[in-house]
């Protein structure tokens, strides 16, 4: 059926319809080339100084959050004496007698009693 219905087609119309194709493809083509990123020797210096100084501001923001929960840990909750936490930092004990150490980035970690470690006493 619808070979008799390209047969009946007009030569003309046969042109039309081959030049519109072509010109689909064609604007399909540009618009996938147009997606790519191209990026000069300058764009990508400036990407990789901006990746470094977002990096440089997240590692000082994660030490200062650190040292200041550490501070306040200090002064309002007690630090469990001869043990330590898995990573080694010193473990806290809160008001409701849980405790808990503080990771790296700022954030207490609430520990069971297996984790606690003692710590190895020091040499002098």
């Amino acid at each position: 059926m619808l070979a008799l219905y390209i047969n009946q087609l007009t030569m003309k119309t046969k042109y039309f319809l081959g030049v519109l194709t072509l010109a689909i493809c064609a604007s399909l083509t540009f618009n996938v080339n147009a997606q790519e990123k191209k990026e000069s020797g300058v764009g990508k210096a400036l990407d990789k100084t901006g990746k470094a100084i977002g990096k440089t501001a997240t590692t000082v923001g994660n030490k200062t959050a650190e040292v200041a929960v550490k501070g306040t840990a200090k002064v309002a909750d007690q630090t469990f004496k001869g043990k330590m936490a898995p990573d080694g930092s010193d473990v806290y004990i809160d008001g409701k007698n849980k405790k808990y150490y503080i990771n790296k980035k700022g954030a207490k970690i609430y520990l069971k009693a297996s984790q606690i470690k003692t710590r190895p006493e020091t040499k002098k």
